[in-house]
C-alpha cells in the first residue's frame, strides 16, 4: 500500500507551517523550499487545504499562509482527506460476474476493514505529533559539542 504523492506533499506542507506556528506566514515558495517540494505542485495543494478550513491565507508583501488552528487540533486525516478527498473502499473489488459465498465478498470485506484502520491510526495522529517527532530527530541528529 503506497501513500500518494498528494498526500504526502500534504502532510510535509502542513508540517512546514506546525515548525513554524506562531511565526509570520510563509510563502507557498518558502515552504516548498523548506520541505523540497516542487512550488508549482504545492501550490495546487494550498486551496484545499484552505477550504478545508486547515490553512489561512494572509495578504500583503510579507504575506503566504499559517495554520487556521493550532497543530494539536488538526489530525492527519484531515490533511489526507483534504487533499486526497475521501477514500471509499469499492462496493465490490470482485470481478463482474465472480462468485460470492452467500452474498459475502472477500475482498471488499477486507479493503473495508483497511480502510477503517488507516482512517483510525489517521485520525489518531495530528500535526502536533509529526512536528514534535520531526523536532526529536532534529535534536538527535544535531552534533553534541562537549568540552
Amino acid at each position: 500500500m503506497r501513500i500518494s504523492t498528494r498526500a504526502r506533499y500534504g502532510m510535509r506542507a502542513m508540517l512546514a507551517l506546525a515548525l513554524d506556528q506562531g511565526d509570520a506566514p510563509l510563502s507557498v515558495k518558502q515552504i516548498a523550499e523548506r520541505q523540497n517540494l516542487p512550488e508549482h505542485y504545492l501550490e495546487q495543494l494550498i486551496t484545499p487545504l484552505r477550504r478545508a478550513g486547515l490553512v489561512q491565507s494572509a495578504r500583503g508583501a510579507q504575506g503566504g499562509y499559517i495554520l487556521a488552528r493550532r497543530a494539536e487540533s488538526i489530525s492527519l486525516l484531515q490533511v489526507v482527506e483534504a487533499v486526497e478527498g475521501t477514500f471509499a473502499a469499492e462496493d465490490c473489488a470482485c470481478p463482474p460476474g465472480a462468485p460470492h459465498l452467500h452474498g459475502f465478498c472477500l475482498e471488499h470485506a477486507l479493503w473495508t476493514r483497511l480502510k477503517q484502520t488507516v482512517d483510525d491510526f489517521l485520525a489518531a495522529q495530528t500535526l502536533a505529533d509529526l512536528r514534535d517527532e520531526a523536532l526529536a530527530v532534529e535534536r538527535e541528529a544535531a552534533p553534541v559539542y562537549d568540552i
